[in-house]
């Protein structure tokens, strides 16, 4: 019985744990992160009032987030052949 028990323990865990890598790479988090980046960066922006095309100039740091975790991939992958 108390082996039943743990069996399903690791599956709800494994469960969880796939619905977290899931999420980790989803598009729907990046793209949500990418929006809530450039909303901080726009009002960090209008508030310092120094710099001139704020709406364009917010774009640079979501677009390098976006970069990163595109290429982050490639890099992981290189990181597990050496290690």
């Amino acid at each position: 019985m108390n082996l039943e028990k743990e069996i399903e323990e690791i599956k709800k865990r494994n469960k969880r744990v796939e619905l977290d890598k899931s999420w980790e790479t989803s598009w729907t988090r990046k793209i949500c992160i990418m929006l809530l980046t450039y909303i901080v960066v726009v009002i960090y922006s209008l508030l310092i009032k120094k710099i001139n095309n704020v709406y364009l100039s917010s774009l640079v740091p979501v677009i390098g987030f976006t970069l990163s975790t595109l290429s982050l991939k490639l890099v992981r992958k290189l990181w597990e052949k050496v290690k």
